[in-house]
Parts: C-alpha cells; structure tokens; sequence
C-alpha cells in the first residue's frame, strides 16, 4: 500500500494507533499498549510500539511529558503537529470508508463516541 504523503501509513500502523491513542491524554508505553489493545484489537510488540515512538518523536508529532524522571514510565503526549498529521489521517480514511461504502450500497453513518467539539 502506498504511504500518504504526511508518512502516517495505514490505519492500523503502529503510529496511526498511537496517535489515535496520544489523542486522548498523555501515556507511557504499557499505557499505549493496553489502550491500542481496547480501541484497535491490536497488540503491539515492544519492538513495534517504542520504534514507533522513536520515529513520531523525532517527526516531531509526539513528545515527552515534561514532568517525572522515570524513564521506564515516560508518558507521551501528542503535539500539535501531531494533531494535524492525524486529523489528515482520520479524514483521508473516512474519504475512503465512505467511498467504499457507497459502492457497496450500504449504510456507515454511525455516530462518533467519545468526540470532542
């Protein structure tokens, strides 16, 4: 599948879900993991969630919270370049979930739980 040009990927790629999750409030890792695991069904190894951290960090889409010293615990939080990248990302998806739902001729206007105005 060809990437987008904002770099984000699929919507089931590991920095779509952290972002998605970053979304809600800042996390650490076991954190993320568990609240992919909730919204995604998806469970992402260690190698996959802190490559991804790595790579939204140096992007500049996520940061480290400024407060505690524990590096085992460090939470995240998305920036607002973040926000941007992902918004893109959630329109460009429901672009195409809407398009194929409308070649397929069935209904997806479910409402939108847990949205913020």
């Amino acid at each position: 599948m060809a990437r987008r040009k904002d770099g984000l990927g699929r919507s089931n790629d590991p920095p779509v879900l952290i972002l998605t999750s970053l979304a809600g409030g800042p996390k650490h890792g076991y954190a993320l993991t568990k609240d992919i695991e909730k919204f995604a069904g998806v469970t992402l190894g260690p190698g996959s969630l802190y490559g991804a951290i790595a790579r939204l960090e140096e992007r500049g889409l996520i940061e480290p919270e400024p407060v505690g010293s524990d590096e085992r615990r460090r939470p995240y939080r998305i920036t607002g370049t973040g926000r941007v990248a992902l918004e893109a990302a959630v329109r460009e998806m429901r672009t195409l979930a809407d398009e194929g739902a409308a070649r397929l001729g069935i209904s997806v206007s479910l409402p939108v739980t847990g949205a913020h105005p």
